[in-house]
């Protein structure tokens, strides 16, 4: 079985669909292989010629799927459908094409699309993480965001969860990461305070690709900045107990709604002791993603 991935290189998709491969691989009683194709190398030129030979240079052997993420994929996709008629296609988020013109679509629930034969509804973006049940007693990861089109970040509402968080865990062994998006003056501003000595600090740029999911095997519990959608959906697949740091929200929308439903289920608390928040359900959204698709074959 082979799997090609169209990509626009963004690491958040790249994700996506490895994780949807891996499952994949876990399941499938084949060898799955899998090839990237930067969609820059397929132009639209050579897509529409090789419609009337259904091969394309480059693509070997036969894909059995072809996955997309992100919008810019989406034409060549179902280009790459018409010319490997056997293939399915497989877009991981809402199409910017009807969804007719592919065989599958990955759509997280906040999306507010309902499920069918051919679109599958799930909780948040798929990621490659599987629960390990490594996870340490009283080992706490914070992870934190920054500003985003929905959020705005507040440094006094951060710090003040850091030094809850702290307090109310005085047993705990903490670390600290941030993203590309944390403000630059949020680390000097947080070295100041006298919290920051429980606190083992590792800068997103000291940090290697893989560090943080590894660091979610070993936590008990994960708190996310309430921007980070994404990490918040990690860390309960990873099955860790989850904390949210509130920041300021500049505007209502689905992600917002999906965020308050999580806390409404409790998945997910603003509270900042660890005893305090549920233990959850490990999701594993790729691997039922996979099991459907597999079955469809």
């Amino acid at each position: 079985m082979h799997i090609v991935y169209v990509s626009d290189g963004k690491a958040g998709h790249r994700s996506q669909a490895l994780g949807l491969y891996q499952a994949m691989q876990r399941q499938s009683v084949v060898d799955v292989t899998f090839q990237e194709i930067p969609l820059q190398e397929l132009s639209l030129l050579d897509l529409f010629s090789a419609l009337f030979s259904h091969q394309l240079d480059g693509i070997t052997p036969t894909p059995t799927f072809i996955f997309g993420v992100g919008s810019h994929t989406h034409l060549r996709v179902w280009l790459l459908g018409k010319i490997f008629p056997t293939a399915k296609t497989v877009i991981l988020m809402k199409p910017s094409l009807p969804i007719a013109c592919f065989d599958y679509a990955v759509i997280p629930e906040h999306d507010g699309i309902p499920a069918s034969d051919h679109v599958i509804v799930t909780k948040g973006a798929l990621n490659p993480i599987v629960n390990e049940q490594r996870h340490i007693p009283n080992q706490i990861l914070i992870a934190l965001g920054g500003n985003s089109k929905r959020h705005q970040w507040n440094s006094k509402k951060v710090l003040k969860a850091l030094k809850n968080i702290v307090e109310q865990n005085p047993d705990a062994d903490i670390i600290l990461t941030t993203s590309r998006r944390t403000p630059a003056e949020f680390l000097p501003l947080l070295s100041q305070q006298d919290c920051v000595k429980k606190i083992q600090v590792f800068p997103v740029e000291q940090t290697p690709q893989g560090w943080i999911f590894e660091q979610m095997q070993q936590a008990e519990a994960v708190w996310v900045t309430e921007d980070s959608i994404s990490m918040i959906y990690e860390a309960l697949t990873a099955g860790c107990k989850v904390g949210v740091i509130a920041i300021d929200q500049l505007k209502q929308d689905r992600i917002i709604r999906s965020i308050q439903e999580l806390m409404q289920r409790e998945d997910i608390s603003l509270n900042t002791r660890l005893k305090e928040l549920k233990s959850p359900a490990t999701l594993k959204e790729a691997e039922r993603v996979a099991t459907y698709l597999l079955s469809q074959k």
